[in-house]
């Protein structure tokens, strides 16, 4: 019901349990927005939207919307959130007879890995398996065969009087997130922008939201060339579709960087406060991809919402640009080879 990165990592799941048991029918209850990300859908996955900031708001909405649930007749649920909304509709399907299975979270793990004191390092289970332990639970084994929600059908390219036709390499970037643990610095930015930029086959495409982000994003596509803003000019679906012809994105730990891996394509991803460790890095992206600053305070917040304990985010300040576009240039290359 909310957390756009979340609800974008819970489609290599559906996609591959829906298509494994085509007989059963499957529902995903989201929100509107996020209800966009679903493209291609197998036959038998339905998408329920609800708006809970309008038509169920509050508790009378919430009581709404579980009225409406039970009149569907599911067979079962599967909890795939575990927050206060989808608790309470949970409990109300449970009390109507409903089978239940709720993901784990894995929340001790996490905090053991962020706490300042005797942090416990190390790889927690991704967030895609937990997913397909719910379905498990249910007696729904997750073959997880998925590849891009255009593998079926190709991606449509309603954004080419923006982009052109494409020639040499594709490039996103999407620097902006939530949280201040997770926005690469304007002066990184600017000086990834300069490199990239300094080769002319290549074409930057940026990636972002809100009035403040599109500002700057402006104005670097006027004082950089080959660089072109996407912030208000095209939707959503038409951003995930241009990601499916990009080259390589670079993003942060965002939803931008598992709208990419929904699009089937290489992420070179930055993490700052965040950690790959969490379990959060995009569907069949490679961990060679992800960088970071190895430090030992890092990673301090699972979702990079609480404020820097050293107090000048040397995580994303310490980032190193030339790696970044070393990996960006290897990517390009071993693409150009198939």
């Amino acid at each position: 019901m909310s957390a756009l990165g979340d609800v974008a990592m819970t489609i290599p799941v559906i996609y591959s349990v829906a298509r494994r048991y085509p007989d059963t029918q499957f529902t995903i209850l989201t929100q509107p927005f996020p209800a966009k990300f679903f493209i291609n859908p197998p036959s038998n996955l339905n998408i329920l939207q609800a708006d809970i900031r309008k038509e169920y708001k509050g508790l009378r909405g919430l009581m709404k919307l579980s009225r409406r649930l039970q009149g569907l007749g599911f067979d079962a649920v599967a909890d795939l959130h575990d927050v206060l909304r989808s608790k309470f509709l949970r409990t109300t399907l449970r009390l109507t007879g409903k089978k239940v299975k709720v993901v784990d979270k894995g929340k001790k793990e996490k905090k053991a890995l962020i706490r300042p004191i005797y942090p416990v390092r190390k790889q927690l289970k991704d967030t895609f398996g937990r997913y397909a332990d719910v379905f498990r639970k249910l007696g729904y084994e997750a073959d997880l065969s998925f590849r891009s929600v255009y593998e079926n059908d190709p991606a449509p390219e309603d954004f080419r009087s923006l982009t052109g036709d494409k020639e040499g390499a594709w490039i996103g970037i999407a620097p902006f997130a939530r949280h201040a643990g997770k926005v690469l610095p304007a002066d990184k930015c600017e000086d990834l922008l300069k490199q990239i930029t300094s080769r002319p086959d290549r074409k930057v495409f940026l990636f972002g939201s809100g009035d403040t982000e599109r500002k700057i994003l402006e104005k670097w596509s006027v004082l950089y060339p080959n660089v072109i803003s996407l912030a208000g000019k095209i939707g959503i679906t038409d951003e995930i579709a241009l990601m499916s012809h990009l080259d390589v994105m670079v993003s942060m730990d965002s939803a931008n960087m598992h709208l990419a891996s929904l699009a089937g394509t290489p992420v070179v991803s930055l993490w700052g406060a965040t950690h790959p460790y969490a379990g959060f890095l995009g569907w069949n992206q490679s961990s060679l991809h992800a960088c970071g600053v190895e430090m030992e305070c890092r990673p301090c917040s699972i979702f990079g919402n609480k404020p820097c304990r050293r107090g000048d985010y040397a995580c994303l300040t310490g980032l190193d640009i030339n790696r970044i576009t070393g990996i960006i240039n290897n990517i390009i290359e071993q693409r150009n080879k198939k």
